[in-house]
């Protein structure tokens, strides 16, 4: 009797010959090469080192395209956005020591925004492995500990017969939910050592899935069916899953409203009748929030920024679903449901009950009014102008990328992405420098429509360098920088809390001399004028530098008093 599986293992006659004569010239770079593009990937970022050599070399006997950063934090950040673009793991190929702990910024926030980006990076030669002081440049006593902290899984390689394996396995993890950054690393005698070995054609990795218990959705979809004020929080893994369209289904068919978190921006339409938008850094919100009877929280821990700095207190019974372990009730006990976002939704799609409430859209727009009220007590017009001239310049399926300035702050809360997984920050971890070069990493992988960075000055320095990758591979970015002379929100932070601030204040070039040096145009703008300005740059091909001299304000928090 023949199986299946014994079919899969017998080869073909021209598989037979092309195995046992693999072609001359290759090395363990070949295979890593190899294993990539048969895993199917076919953009790689990253900066050669030393120690990396053989892993770029093989580059060249590749299909493989690959799109070189100046910084390997920068590139983290590009394989990031690339990964939350693409939805694809994204390698990332990095060299021993400096170069790979250069990376570590940009794999903390693929972790907290769970970005899949398989990272691989070259080792010292394998004799010096170990943890001895044999003096290797570049020398860690042991690199891989660096990560462990950061990444979801490390896979260390010792020979090229562990390289596809080794490999294919964190595909797989970064790829399975939650997904995130996965750190493989390959002695530099490996990489560089002639190999006999076949040519690597045939991967498989794929990912698990995080299936809901039954017996959890059962019991969810039975206490929202009989809610009399239900809600729903949607987080990020719900952009993720490519869930949007499940979850407006089950609000509607429940009358329940919805509020985004941040990193969730888009999995809900903005001017959606049951829609709270995203302003949860606002007291009437939160309020709104806990007077729920039963609240549902998909693909979110409701850490500090989604509940308003842990302010956020439930009455009601909490229903979390949440494809991070970690995550699952560990802010708020819940009917914690351990799940992929879309295979949950469309479990208690399939078994709620269809509610009515007539009063309930009454009650959105009341809430939005509240929010709409005291945010216009506060005569930050300019802000608002600025927010709004931005959304009508970016067409509305052009991706936009924030870093961490008051302008991104403004935009969690205020800013229309108009659609899923259009609007990307470094909130996850937090970190200076992620606007611009993600921006490039998702031009690279939907080089034919534009994208938009959005930085302040201060998080701009992090990232100038960059602007010779935009340059070199003619990526349709538009970079908006808002000079304020300074880190402007630690600035107002420091002046609030202590009358004054220290160190903010920055010395910083002429942006736009500094863009046109790199061959890449660049305009200063106003306040009344961006709007137009931006508008030209995104329509025109190839990378741009919009500067807007401004200093902006925050609106007022309301979880202090």
């Amino acid at each position: 009797m023949t199986h299946d599986h014994d079919l899969v293992l017998r080869p073909t006659d021209r598989q037979t010959a092309a195995a046992l004569n693999p072609p001359p010239g290759r090395s363990g770079g070949d295979l890593v090469v190899e294993t990539l593009a048969g895993l199917g990937a076919t953009t790689v970022f990253g900066l050669p080192g030393q120690h990396a050599l053989g892993m770029f070399d093989a580059l060249r006997r590749s299909s493989l395209r690959y799109v070189g950063l100046r910084v390997e934090n920068n590139a983290g950040f590009a394989a990031d956005a690339y990964g939350r673009i693409t939805g694809e793991a994204a390698p990332l190929l990095l060299s021993t020591g400096p170069g790979a702990l250069t990376s570590l910024a940009a794999l903390q926030e693929a972790a907290a925004a769970s970005a899949p980006v398989l990272a691989i990076s070259s080792q010292i030669p394998t004799a010096g492995l170990g943890g001895g002081r044999h003096g290797y440049l570049h020398e860690l006593p042991d690199q891989s500990a660096s990560f462990r902290g950061v990444v979801k899984s490390v896979h260390t390689v010792r020979t090229q017969s562990q390289i596809p394996s080794a490999i294919a396995e964190a595909w797989k993890s970064a790829l399975t939910v939650p997904h995130g950054p996965v750190w493989v690393e390959i002695p530099q005698d490996v990489l560089l050592s002639p190999t006999a070995l076949p040519v690597v054609t045939a991967v498989d990795a794929t990912p698990e899935e995080v299936v809901p218990r039954i017996e959890l959705t059962a019991v969810a979809a039975d206490l929202l069916s009989h809610a009399s004020r239900p809600a729903i929080i949607a987080g990020g893994g719900v952009v993720r899953s490519d869930a949007s369209g499940k979850l407006r289904q089950l609000a509607e068919k429940l009358q329940a409203p919805v509020v985004t978190t941040f990193g969730g921006k888009g999995a809900f339409p903005w001017e959606h009748p049951l829609s709270l938008q995203s302003w949860l850094e606002d007291r009437h919100t939160t309020d709104f929030l806990e007077d729920a009877d039963v609240l549902l929280v998909v693909g979110s821990g409701l850490g500090e920024l989604s509940s308003n700095y842990h302010t956020f207190r439930p009455k009601g019974r909490l229903i979390q679903i949440e494809a991070d372990l970690g995550k699952l009730e560990s802010n708020h006990p819940a009917l914690g449901i351990h799940a992929d976002a879309r295979l949950a939704l469309q479990a208690l799609l399939e078994t709620v009950e269809e509610r009515t409430d007539e009063s309930v859209r009454g009650r959105v727009r009341e809430l939005l009014a509240k929010v709409g009220s005291r945010i216009a007590s506060q005569e930050l017009t300019l802000e608002q102008g600025v927010l709004a001239a931005v959304r009508r310049a970016l067409p509305a399926d052009a991706p936009s990328f924030w870093d961490m300035t008051i302008l991104a702050y403004w935009a969690w809360s205020a800013f229309d992405p108009r659609g899923a997984n259009t609007m990307h920050s470094a909130q996850g971890a937090g970190g200076l420098g992620y606007g611009f070069p993600a921006a490039l990493g998702a031009a690279a992988a939907e080089p034919t429509r534009p994208v938009l960075a959005v930085s302040g000055d201060g998080g701009a320095l992090y990232s100038i360098a960059e602007l010779a990758t935009a340059r070199q591979y003619d990526l349709p970015v538009t970079w908006l920088i808002v000079d304020d002379g300074g880190y402007g929100i630690l600035r107002e932070y420091m002046t609030d809390a202590f009358g004054q601030a220290t160190a903010t204040e920055l010395t910083r070039p002429d942006y736009v001399a500094l863009a046109e040096s790199f061959g890449v145009p660049g305009v200063r703008t106003t306040p009344e004028t961006l709007e137009e300005d931006l508008r030209k740059a995104l329509a025109a091909p190839g990378p741009s530098v919009v500067v807007l001299p401004a200093v902006l304000r925050m609106f007022a928090p309301t979880h202090l008093g």
